[in-house]
């Protein structure tokens, strides 16, 4: 993957991230719970919709999901979360925006500040870095999976705002609103996505060499492997040379 790859894509070429289950489990039990606070009824909730979708693609058991949606309703008891953003720069002056759900606030943006520093970053001010990202759905399909026409006319017609490749892969990026009719569409026309979210993408990036490059995936996944934090977006551009370079030595 290269260009202006996205996390999410990046890891599924990741050997061994989708084999730590129980912490992918944690995360999504935590997103599930508190969308569930919007009510438990998944066809009325579109965030409790999202989050029930990607758990059943993990393979969670549905008795797991069922008490997790109980716990966000009241139904059962449950920890309170609590749902914020954390700012930062990592490598490469590169900015980073942090999605964290946790039931102690101070005990996570002081480890997240601690994680930051040791890993050539640092934490920002809040709203230093947020303007350089927008909320948007993004879907992913293998350039294999589909028909680059096919592909622009079905999502282009359900409300998508573009359709770009990136790799082997077809990009798709829609408006908040319209990710779940572009989704629909797609599903109905039997075309698999490897990467289905709501998320925020760059609106500019910033261009990384070996080192720099290197350094910002180890900080990426040392974030997205801390209990506390669901995503981590940032707007880094790794060309597939250094790509190819920065896998070879790791």
């Amino acid at each position: 993957m290269g260009g202006h790859s996205h996390w999410s894509t990046i890891k599924r070429h990741k050997a061994g991230v989708d084999a730590k289950r129980g912490a992918l489990f944690g995360k999504l039990i935590r997103e599930i719970t508190v969308a569930a606070r919007g009510g438990a009824d998944a066809d009325a909730n579109p965030a409790l919709r999202l989050a029930t979708a990607k758990a059943k693609e993990a393979n969670m058991p549905a008795d797991t999901i069922k008490r997790a949606i109980q716990r966000g309703t009241g139904e059962l008891p449950g920890v309170a979360y609590e749902q914020f953003n954390l700012e930062g720069y990592g490598p490469g002056g590169t900015g980073m925006l942090i999605e964290i759900m946790t039931d102690n606030r101070n005990r996570t943006v002081s480890e997240i500040r601690n994680m930051l520093g040791k890993n050539h970053g640092t934490m920002a001010e809040a709203g230093a870095v947020a303007w350089q990202f927008q909320k948007k759905g993004l879907l992913v399909t293998e350039e294999q999976a589909v028909d680059e026409d096919q592909l622009l006319g079905l999502a282009l017609d359900a409300g998508a705002e573009d359709v770009k490749q990136s790799g082997k892969c077809f990009e798709i990026t829609t408006d908040v609103s319209a990710f779940e009719a572009v989704k629909t569409a797609l599903q109905n026309a039997r075309v698999a996505t490897s990467v289905a979210e709501i998320t925020y993408l760059p609106q500019s990036h910033i261009r990384l060499e070996e080192k720099p490059a290197e350094h910002m995936l180890k900080l990426m996944e040392i974030l997205d492997d801390h209990d506390d934090v669901q995503k981590v977006h940032a707007n880094f551009d790794i060309p597939d040379d250094v790509m190819e370079k920065v896998a070879a030595s790791g």
